[in-house]
């Protein structure tokens, strides 16, 4: 819950950019947010955080990690419900996808993330979070021309976090928060 977060442990984080997001306007405002950092920096765990809160006021939330995303998304072309699905994660109005980035994309992927975050603009919400500094998407994408399109909707309406740091598992002997993988609304 983002009335957990440790704010004093040094990562390089925003103590009131955190405390605006944790509001939710950017919600509300069809904007998005990209954590990045190294491995165990905590980006898994704000971004659930922030999800359950925005559960919390009312919003529909969706979390998966990308390779998941992907799988379920290849697994749905092939059964012919691709549309509903894509329909389905439009209708959700954040999208977190978690751990994007250690693999390149390929061209189905591409197109597919280009769908989903076209279906987004301005309608939805977008988290994402990455080890892979954003200098550095342009080559996971793989295409110059649906790398522009994907970052051109997604980096340009985005807050960023960029966490600092040593794992804070090996330090802390701590595992990430159990994650939920279905969307969630506030009741």
């Amino acid at each position: 819950m983002v009335e957990d977060t440790d704010l004093r442990t040094p990562r390089g984080q925003d103590r009131g950019l955190f405390h605006t997001l944790a509001g939710c306007d950017w919600i509300r405002h069809s904007q998005h947010l990209v954590i990045g950092g190294p491995t165990g920096t905590g980006k898994s765990w704000l971004a659930c955080a922030l999800g359950h809160k925005a559960c919390r006021e009312g919003f529909s939330v969706l979390y998966q990690r990308a390779p998941r995303l992907f799988a379920e998304l290849a697994t749905a072309r092939g059964e012919g419900r691709l549309p509903r699905m894509l329909a389905m994660l439009e209708r959700t109005r954040l999208l977190i996808i978690d751990d994007w980035g250690p693999e390149p994309l390929t061209a189905e992927q591409r197109r597919d993330l280009l769908e989903i975050v076209e279906d987004r603009y301005e309608k939805g919400s977008l988290l994402l979070t990455s080890q892979v500094p954003v200098n550095r998407w342009h080559e996971l994408i793989g295409d110059p021309t649906i790398g522009d399109a994907i970052l051109d909707r997604v980096v340009h309406r985005a807050h960023r976090i960029e966490l600092k740091g040593p794992s804070l598992r090996k330090r802390h002997g701590v595992t990430a928060p159990t994650e939920v993988n279905t969307v969630a609304t506030a009741g």
